[in-house]
């Protein structure tokens, strides 16, 4: 079980590093799901289980790593000195005051930002604490007057957490009812599922007192049992007493009180570090399937929220400029599948020709250009000083001509209105390419660049749209005159005046077949319209809407590209942010599997021993096979040890 703590201890250590100090924050926090024993010290304590470092005043948190090994010099490590060795401890001490000076200055104010120190020893056992800065009731010189409040805050958000084991230290030789520690410690497990009690100068209290209701649970009732210890005294650390002398005189002293000879075997720092490494093991163990779920969530979570931010810029031109172009074409695909209908908005334009153009047709007044009196008044002015002999062709012109011309407005209409729809799926392709929000810049470029096309490709469109109308106007289809009835006096009596020619049944009959003609013509136009405007629009967006763009971006410096690709600083900072947070959730993923399948693997392996050792002595006694059976489909203690 070794092992799992262990994995705690990497985990937090990587947390550190990567910036999660389980503080509030936008960020998931591995910190607040690891199980550990925070130490809510009452005053200056020293139950370091062989060192004294819980008995300097810390203004940070302080992680203490306590790692077991076989054999060798004891030795210390800190998280930010990562490739050096303490082997004096007095400068452990002195890194300590200095790396929290560092991180605070030496104003005396605190800080959240913990310090990782690993101790390595074979005088110790597997287990890792937290050593709170000690509360306080009133400022000191060179604090700020809300020292007290942020002390308190600090320890209650390591506390608070319910996977958090509460190690609350008060002197013997002081009333327990007014022990801050204990206080704490009672409004945030008020029930004492998690609180660990420790008494320490148990050696210092008055004469005729003692502790024993207190260490048996009968005054101030825990969970768990109370804990007795016996500290170095001033003199023993003035003279550099060491702990292991000092942990002998504490059995002794245990051992030889009349008070607490009958608790000895459960009293000092020793029985302590082991109670808590055990407990410790037993509620990492119980963590363990919570802990992969959640890791498992989180980097999914992580990886999708850093897939919607997008990459990170490209250092150098050429990379930046290919991002560029990626950036665009993926624009540029999302456009043209609003056009193909892959995504919704191009089915507009396919209404523009179904509906609205052909609306616009039937809205052309051509009654009133074919009028009787303007019927007259064309034929006639077209006749000019000698009247048509046997049609009058150039009245028919004339009147088809200025019917004709109408037809140009809904045509342009028509051009606005795709123009319009186009115009309206760029914005959209815009807001849907994901690597556009990344860069203000390039986002407003690619959308003017775009906007520019467009309008090149709307007078084009323009132009080819309108001379459709106008070789309709410039060529008539004789064909369709020559198919009209004939009338016998369709010249009329050239014996009548000019003016008795030009009678009501006469001009109708020329208003009917001009205005029959103009008909052909919207029909075909109405066909014919759609296919320029796709061709000169519609199909043009869709090879050529970025290409200009794209000439001109090759010319760019790497500075104008830098300046296309400068994201918003808080996306930058999220990024950097996220990627850190996703590295340690990722190297955490891989630490617990680890242990999770060596844990599979010792249980098969020991499940595959006790079925051959089952075989054998079936084999060797076969009465005996019922039990042996029984046996084998008993419940699998996880702590088996082949």
């Amino acid at each position: 079980m070794e092992s799992l703590i262990s994995l705690v201890n990497r985990i937090q250590r990587a947390c550190t590093a990567l910036g999660d100090y389980g503080e509030e924050s936008a960020l998931p926090t591995l910190w607040d799901s690891l199980p550990s024993i925070a130490v809510i010290p009452g005053d200056s304590h020293e139950i370091n289980f062989n060192y004294s470092f819980l008995g300097i005043v810390t203004r940070r948190p302080l992680v203490l790593q306590l790692h077991r090994i076989d054999e060798g010099r004891e030795y210390a490590e800190f998280l930010h000195l990562p490739r050096k060795k303490f082997t004096d401890f007095a400068l452990v001490r002195k890194e300590i005051q200095d790396e929290t000076d560092r991180e605070t200055g030496r104003s005396k104010q605190i800080s959240s930002v913990p310090i990782h120190l690993s101790i390595y020893s074979p005088n110790v056992v597997n287990l890792t604490l937290i050593d709170l800065p000690g509360l306080t009731k009133v400022a000191v010189e060179g604090q700020p007057d809300s020292i007290v409040a942020d002390i308190e805050n600090m320890v209650r958000s390591f506390i608070e957490k319910p996977n958090c084991i509460i190690l609350a230290i008060s002197p013997a030789n002081q009333d327990l009812a007014t022990s801050d520690a204990i206080k704490i410690a009672r409004e945030v497990d008020p029930k004492g599922e998690r609180t660990f009690g420790v008494l320490t100068k148990i050696d210092l209290m008055d004469k005729g007192t003692d502790a024993v209701e207190i260490l048996e649970g009968k005054a101030y009732r825990l969970q768990y049992p109370w804990f007795g210890v016996v500290n170095r005294s001033q003199a023993d650390i003035n003279k550099n007493v060491d702990m292991i002398a000092a942990r002998r005189r504490e059995r002794e002293y245990f051992a030889s009180s009349p008070d607490y000879k009958h608790l000895a075997h459960r009293m000092g720092s020793e029985y302590l570090g082991k109670m808590l490494s055990k407990h410790l093991e037993t509620v990492i163990k119980s963590r363990i399937p919570g802990l992969q779920s959640l890791v498992s969530k989180t980097i999914a979570e992580l990886e999708a929220e850093l897939s919607r931010l997008g990459k990170p810029v490209a250092t150098d031109a050429g990379g930046k400029l290919y991002m560029i172009m990626e950036i665009c074409r993926g624009f540029d695909q999302i456009y043209k599948e609003h056009l193909d209908g892959v995504r919704p908005g191009g089915d507009k334009i396919y209404n523009v020709f179904d509906n609205q153009l052909p609306a616009a047709l039937k809205r052309l007044q051509f009654d009133k250009q074919l009028s009787m009196e303007n019927v007259k008044k064309l034929i006639t002015e077209a006749d000019g000083y000698q009247p048509h002999l046997i049609a009058p062709e150039q009245g028919y012109r004339r009147l088809i001509e200025s019917s004709l011309v109408s037809i140009r407005g809904p045509a342009e209409a028509s051009v606005d209105a795709v123009h319009a729809i186009l115009k309206e799926l760029v914005s959209k392709a815009i807001r849907e390419t994901v690597e556009l929000r990344q860069y203000p810049s390039l986002r407003v470029e690619v959308g003017n660049a775009a906007i520019e096309s467009l309008e090149r490709m709307r007078e084009e469109s323009r132009k080819a749209t309108l001379k459709l109308v106008d070789m309709e106007c410039s060529y008539l289809t004789v064909d369709f005159f020559r198919k009209l009835p004939q009338d016998v006096e369709k010249g009329g009596n050239p014996t009548h005046s000019i003016f008795d020619r030009y009678n009501d049944s006469y001009l109708r009959r020329i208003g009917t077949n001009v205005l029959a003609y103009v008909n052909m013509v919207c029909s075909s136009l109405r066909n014919s319209i759609p296919k320029s405007i796709v061709y000169c629009q519609v199909r043009e967006a869709k090879r050529s809407l970025l290409d200009h763009f794209f000439t001109e971006i090759g010319k760019k410096e790497a500075k104008e590209l830098s300046n296309l690709l400068n994201e918003d600083p808080a996306i930058m900072e999220r990024r950097v942010a996220l990627t850190k947070r996703l590295e340690l959730y990722r190297n955490a993923q891989t630490e617990i599997d680890s242990v999770a399948w060596s844990k599979i693997f010792l249980l098969y392996n020991c499940d595959a021993v006790a079925m051959q050792d089952s075989n054998t002595i079936v084999a060797s006694n076969p009465s005996e096979h019922d039990e042996v059976n029984e046996h084998m489909h008993a419940p699998v203690d996880n702590e088996v040890e082949c």
